[in-house]
């Protein structure tokens, strides 16, 4: 038998989401470097929580937001270590995408290991990086979409590949 909301509860939580999904929605794509669609799926899960513990939450303003981005940090912590905890997917896309030959699984290992060394780079740095190298955009381009000047974008490029070698490490290459 399926439970009927109660208007008050309902009312309530139309309130909380009114009030507290924009930040939350902020914080969260923040917490998931810009992934859209998983902050959208972060954000369900904090307002499904603040929906079961509706009776237990607190009725200051104040300690609700506490209580809420306390709650959306959490969730994102746990989804970011069972999304370390699972195998990359890897989608037909990105099988089509691969090099032919022999190289493929050193491209592999060089993609896997360049996005394990994006998150050691500053956010300018790693927003430069992925403008010029992941998304193929200009020099020009970049800066229009970063609202940065040219040679700021260049001087980026140029202090985040020093940082990026630097977080690799040595490799046997070379």
């Amino acid at each position: 038998m399926r439970k009927v909301a109660k208007p008050a509860a309902s009312a309530r939580m139309q309130a909380l989401h009114a009030d507290h999904a924009e930040p939350l929605s902020r914080f969260l794509l923040r917490l998931t470097w810009g992934e859209r669609h998983l902050a959208e799926d972060l954000l369900q899960d904090t307002m499904l929580q603040a929906w079961r513990h509706l009776d237990r939450l607190p009725t200051e303003p104040e300690a609700v937001r506490r209580w809420l981005f306390t709650v959306a940090r959490r969730i994102a912590i746990d989804a970011a270590r069972a999304r370390q905890a699972r195998p990359t997917e890897v989608g037909i896309a990105d099988i089509t995408q691969l090099p032919e030959g022999a190289d493929t699984a050193e491209g592999v290992v060089a993609a896997q290991t360049v996005r394990r060394a994006l998150p050691k780079l500053t956010p300018a740095h790693r927003a430069v990086l992925i403008e010029l190298y992941f998304l193929g955009r200009s020099t020009d381009e970049a800066a229009a979409r970063l609202g940065i000047p040219e040679g700021t974008v260049k001087s980026r490029a140029f202090y985040a590949l020093r940082a990026l070698r630097a977080a690799i490490g040595p490799t046997d290459a070379g």
